[in-house]
């Protein structure tokens, strides 16, 4: 029984490995198809090795099968390799992916799963053909017609998902990634240990079994204890000509949003970024007040195309500024963000008041397929790793979209156009066309450099009116000009920007590789531009 438990605790491990590895290179490597790409065909790839050298040692040499206290050895000696090769990864991640992202995406991506996942995965898996033999040589021949591999692998497997449970539930929340994987290695290490000194079973090279799982062991509970210390030698970090510390972290099932605190300027005032898995999302002044283009130019657009406005939904929290800066002017708001930590570090850090506005932690699309409220304006302010999840720029999405505005509502949408890679883009639009057919884009001009920029677009079922002129008087002095300028130029939409759009739907979304490949650039600007201690999550 206590065998089966080791094979049931090693098979959550694995799916706890992968799991925790997708949240440790998102703000390195992004959540494009091609790192996905990578760390399943890593994970693959591996788990096929571990039971190619598994069933190879427990054949032994020249088709002579090793007696049962050999088996026993080999069998207790992975969970000491794999977390002694956690450990190893541990200390290298967290400067070790900075440079292979800064190297090539693609590539860097590949080489940290292998670094992550390759020898804990592959030992592991080792363990269920020797697990098999075990049971083999321990039962009278002819009993057991599948020599007990089919329950072997069953145990397994259901350990997966009971390590998958754990993991998200029981770790995410609560630790970061750092001491989530550690505290994986050191539930490994203890393994060997518990075999030896709990149970009868017999077992070769008991000393230098007990040694290598002791340091295994001793090594992923040192590093644990010291987890702060270590990935805290990283701050302070240089960014903007400042210098900034981590002042909160907030974990969900959904991503890590850490708030970080510049050192006091001469004025004595400080700064505010709100960086959620590798992007930052919002810069703020002490007094919370938003230093980012985009909040003042979300509020801009629903004013100058419905002065009178009255009620607005706002998909996408984030610091919580554009909401907070509609309730400010009187208007009746609705928050939606399916992260919770989002709403925590909003409410704790960056002054949202709860009371001036209904805050719903949901999935947007969710919340739009039951919405009938009529709103006025809709802004769409969604982003997750390196761009809008696929699921909120289809057609269905914007169906939904459309039932929940009023009879002259518009929305306006906070994107990221990427001039180099114009498909992307043209797949959006198309798509949006085809519900809300009346649309206008604005873009701030930064200059002929500036390629993958914010961009916004406001559109409606009905054609749009003249937009109005908008008091942008509580604008930033460093933004005033970019946004007056930009809202006496919108363009509206022509051949060139929709050339090679298709039609996105939820059953036929066939332009993954065009986003893929514009997510890879935009990650690639996010690596080069922020220090190494910023990702590190």
């Amino acid at each position: 029984m206590l065998l089966q438990a080791i094979i049931f605790i090693t098979g959550g491990a694995i799916l706890a490995l992968e799991l925790l590895a997708s949240r440790i290179m998102t703000p390195y490597f992004g959540v494009s198809l091609y790192i996905w790409t990578g760390i399943l065909s890593i994970t693959l790839v591996s788990l096929a090795l571990g039971y190619w050298a598994g069933g190879r040692l427990a054949g032994g040499k020249k088709g002579r099968a090793p007696q049962p206290e050999k088996l026993a050895f080999l069998f207790t000696l992975m969970p000491a390799l794999a977390a002694l090769a956690i450990v190893a990864a541990c200390l290298a991640y967290p400067y070790l992916f900075y440079q292979l992202a800064r190297l090539d995406l693609v590539l860097g991506a590949f080489g940290a799963c292998l670094i992550l996942l390759c020898v804990p995965l592959l030992a592991t898996s080792a363990m269920n053909p020797l697990l098999v033999a075990i049971r083999l040589r321990q039962t009278a021949r002819g009993e057991l017609a599948d020599a007990g591999a089919g329950r072997v692998f069953f145990i397994s497997t259901i350990g997966s998902v009971a390590g998958v449970l754990v993991t998200a539930f029981g770790l995410i929340p609560y630790l970061s990634n750092f001491a989530s994987t550690l505290l994986v290695a050191a539930s490994l290490a203890v393994l060997p240990l518990i075999l030896l000194f709990a149970t009868s079973v017999k077992v070769a090279g008991r000393t230098p079994l007990a040694a290598t799982a002791s340091i295994a062991l001793a090594a992923s509970l040192g590093l644990l204890a010291g987890a702060d210390a270590y990935t805290g030698r990283m701050w302070p970090a240089s960014y903007g000509g400042m210098t900034w510390q981590r002042e909160a972290t907030y974990r969900s099932l959904f991503g890590t949003v850490k708030v970080l605190k510049s050192e006091p300027l001469e004025n004595g005032q400080f700064q505010r970024i709100y960086f959620q898995d590798g992007l930052i999302q919002n810069m703020v002044d002490g007094d919370n007040r938003s230093m980012s283009l985009y909040t003042y130019a979300l509020e801009a657009l629903s004013f100058a195309y419905r002065p009178a406005l009255r009620s607005a939904l706002v998909l996408g929290l984030g610091a919580g500024m554009v909401p907070m800066r509609l309730a400010g002017r009187g208007i009746d708001v609705t928050a939606v963000d399916i992260d919770p930590a989002s709403l925590r570090a909003a409410t704790e850090v960056f002054g949202l008041d709860r009371g001036k506005l209904q805050a719903h932690q949901t999935d947007a699309r969710t919340f739009l397929r039951s919405c009938n409220a009529g709103y006025e304006v809709v802004i769409v302010d969604l982003f997750h790793g390196d761009g809008v999840p696929e699921y909120l720029i289809t057609r269905d999405f914007f169906h939904d979209l459309k039932r929940c505005l009023g009879p002259d509502g518009i929305a306006v949408f906070n994107t990221f156009a990427d001039l180099d890679y114009p498909r992307t883009y043209a797949h959006f639009l198309t798509t949006l066309r085809a519900e809300l057919p009346f649309i206008v884009l604005y873009r701030p001009d930064y200059g002929p450099a500036a390629r993958h920029i914010n961009s916004f677009v406001v559109a409606s079922a009905k054609p749009l009116a003249t937009p109005g002129g908008v008091d942008t008087q509580h604008v930033p002095s460093r933004h005033y000009d970019t946004l007056a300028a930009m809202l006496r130029a919108p363009r509206p939409l022509d051949q060139e920007l929709l050339e090679y759009g298709r039609v996105i739907t939820d059953a036929r979304n066939t332009v993954a590789d065009d986003m893929a490949a514009s997510q890879i650039v935009h990650r690639r600007s996010v690596v080069q531009a922020l220090p190494a201690a910023f990702l590190l999550n």
